[in-house]
């Protein structure tokens, strides 16, 4: 075992992964994200992530700033359908100041009224410059089609109309009902004694009062596919072709991360970049994601090309997808496909802030974290008849939902 746990007694978790280094770095995870949000309040898990850094009980938007950033630390947050999470990296030596800030931030944050008015602004300026940019705002308006009338087709940032109305009783409300202490993990990866940060963590968290709200998140059904064409003032066609998927529990979930890596995922070799980029000069852009919730799963197909090519990289993209649906992965595919997909996870664990949030996320999920030997023995124990069968689920046409932004001139 790679990693230490310990439980405080309002349920808080505390996650250490041990790193020889002059460098640290820890993340908060809570379980609450978008998803969780009423009808209507669209934007507020975002809200409340930025509103953290404005003002607490014991400091002001420049003394929270400076906090770590005139050690040299740097600070962050993000808000997803499913979790929100506060992160830091900073020299080892300034780990209880980064402890001390978190804690601050999370279970002590005030949100004057000015504070709201401001941030307010800044979000819709935020709303407004994803706008402009089609190859993100397809992407979450594909969510919007795939989930309609379900909350994970929300936008992550709100609408115009939403964030405006947004209030502080919507901010105490969702975090009443949402901040749930036994859904919290504080995570540090770096060269610290395990007992001094059982320590730390009983000083800044021991005396959290425990939240023991739950959760009412619902499945989402499972839609026939569709196409849908939206005009927009873009002087390209974008695409995206996906469907539901499987959730991050479901142990087809790595077939998918391996079919996926495949198809369209990182780097130049995969077969969508080959063939339609590579071979065609279709489409500069095009690539594949599998996104995993608690209880579905997000696969996508994304491109940008040029309105008169656009007809012809959907039937390329629709082509390798029966190929997968039709012909079993050779011996030689499956291994080279298995060797590169290990490769990339292994130096993705060079990223120190992308791994412990990942542990984070595991353990919050399942209650462990799988080592880099187990993740292997999972890859490597995907057959060609698995691939096959999840290929023809995943990528069947009768559920693969098409969204097009096509230009309005």
């Amino acid at each position: 075992m790679d990693y230490q746990v310990y439980t405080l007694p309002n349920g808080i978790r505390l996650l250490h992964k041990h790193a020889v280094s002059t460098i640290a770095h820890c993340c908060f995870l809570v379980n609450a994200g978008a998803r969780d949000e009423e009808a209507g309040k669209d934007g507020l898990a975002h809200f409340i992530e930025h509103l953290l850094f404005k003002a607490t009980e014991r400091r002001n938007t420049n003394q929270i700033l400076n906090h770590l950033e005139l050690v040299g630390a740097d600070l962050n947050a993000y808000t997803t359908k499913e979790y929100t999470c506060i992160h830091a990296s900073f020299l080892k030596e300034h780990l209880e100041r980064a402890i001390d800030l978190t804690e601050d931030l999370v279970f002590h944050s005030t949100f004057p009224e000015e504070e709201l008015v401001k941030e307010k602004s800044v979000i819709l300026d935020e709303i407004a410059s994803y706008l402009d940019q089609p190859d993100e705002a397809i992407q979450d308006d594909f969510e919007d089609v795939l989930f309609k009338g379900h909350p994970l087709g929300r936008n992550i940032l709100g609408t115009v109309e939403s964030v405006n109305q947004l209030n502080k009783k919507d901010i105490s409300h969702f975090i009443a009902q949402n901040y749930n202490t036994h859904q919290m993990v504080f995570a540090v990866l770096g060269e610290y004694d395990f007992k001094k940060l059982v320590k730390l963590a009983e000083r800044y968290f021991g005396d959290i009062k425990a939240n023991t709200a739950v959760k009412n998140r619902i499945k989402p059904i499972v839609k026939p596919g569709e196409l849908v064409k939206l005009s927009r003032p873009i002087s390209q066609t974008h695409g995206v072709i996906g469907s539901q998927a499987y959730a991050s529990s479901n142990p087809q979930k790595n077939g998918l991360l391996l079919l996926n890596n495949i198809l369209g995922g990182i780097g130049m070799s995969s077969r969508l970049n080959l063939q339609i980029r590579e071979k065609y000069g279709i489409a500069y852009s095009i690539e594949s994601n599998y996104m995993a919730f608690s209880d579905t799963g997000l696969f996508t197909i994304y491109f940008g090309t040029d309105s008169e090519k656009a007809e012809r990289a959907i039937r390329l993209i629709h082509k390798e997808l029966k190929k997968l649906r039709e012909e079993k992965l050779g011996v030689l595919q499956l291994q080279q496909a298995k060797r590169k997909f290990i490769g990339q996870i292994a130096l993705g664990e060079e990223n120190k802030i992308g791994l412990i949030i990942a542990m984070a996320k595991s353990l919050l999920d399942f209650d462990r974290i799988d080592t880099l030997e187990e993740i292997f023995a999972k890859i490597n124990a995907a057959t060609a008849e698995e691939m096959l069968a999840i290929s023809n689920e995943i990528f069947d046409p009768a559920v693969l939902t098409t969204l097009l932004f096509e230009p309005n001139d």
